[in-house]
């Protein structure tokens, strides 16, 4: 069974290690010491508190109906305009995220650099990579 170091833990949670820390000590992590006095945390238990901060965060905001799942909350960062199409960045914790939609549409939502978006995804092709 594979086991995360904090900081692992930390940057696949997109928080800080002394964020790990503090859920581990109020018993929200499950986390044990290794030989040298590491705190490691077992991937299912990773796994299991990723997808509930996801649900947590879900019932927390106000989310709207729809069926794409994966949702990146994030800061537009640039945003290019032409004539009739726009690029639109968010920088969603590590994640950077493109986005070609319509000027039109770029207007109507008023996104502009600094404005909070939330990026969603839907697709039929997903690869993923082991590291």
């Amino acid at each position: 069974m594979r086991s995360y170091t904090s900081q692992q833990a930390a940057r696949l949670l997109g928080v800080s290690a002394d964020t790990v820390r503090r859920w581990a000590d109020a018993g929200r992590l499950p986390t044990r010491r290794d030989e040298t006095g590491r705190r490691l945390v077992d991937g299912p238990d990773l796994a299991a508190f990723a997808v509930e901060l996801a649900r947590q965060a879900d019932e927390a905001d106000d989310v709207p109906y729809t069926s794409a799942r994966n949702a990146f909350p994030g800061i537009v960062t640039a945003v290019k305009l032409g004539d009739v199409a726009a690029q639109v960045e968010i920088q969603a914790g590590p994640h950077r995220l493109v986005s070609l939609l319509t000027r039109e549409a770029v207007e109507e939502l008023g996104l502009e650099v600094g404005v909070e978006a939330v990026a969603r995804v839907k697709s039929t092709n997903v690869h993923i990579d082991r590291v």
